[in-house]
């Protein structure tokens, strides 16, 4: 016979710290917009670059290498911005605990 599955941990008490989550998501606001800066930057050197090669660069070429630099440097600023809002926020404090009060 299998056992009764556990219920859920019962949440600690106090709540999760609104402010800090709000300062981190804030602070990944304000990064992720140097980031587009910094991909639009990106993709205007590749660019300048595909054209200084002396080969004429299609439209087609000129798009796809658009898209691949500005959505990998948006992609990967954006995965490891949510890391740090995770750690900042203290959803890692709180996975970190497995489930457990340890105030008891």
């Amino acid at each position: 016979m299998e056992a009764m599955p556990t219920h859920d941990p019962i949440p600690r008490k106090g709540g999760p710290d609104h402010g800090r989550a709000e300062a981190a998501w804030k602070r990944y606001w304000t990064i992720m917009r140097w980031m587009g800066l910094l991909a639009i930057v990106a993709i205007l050197l590749s660019l300048i670059y595909l054209k200084s090669a002396g080969r004429p660069v299609s439209i087609h070429m000129m798009i796809a290498t658009a898209a691949g630099v500005g959505l990998t440097i948006l992609c990967a600023a954006g995965l490891m911005g949510l890391l740090f809002v995770s750690n900042r926020s203290g959803h890692d404090d709180e996975a970190d605990r497995g489930g457990r009060d340890d105030r008891r």
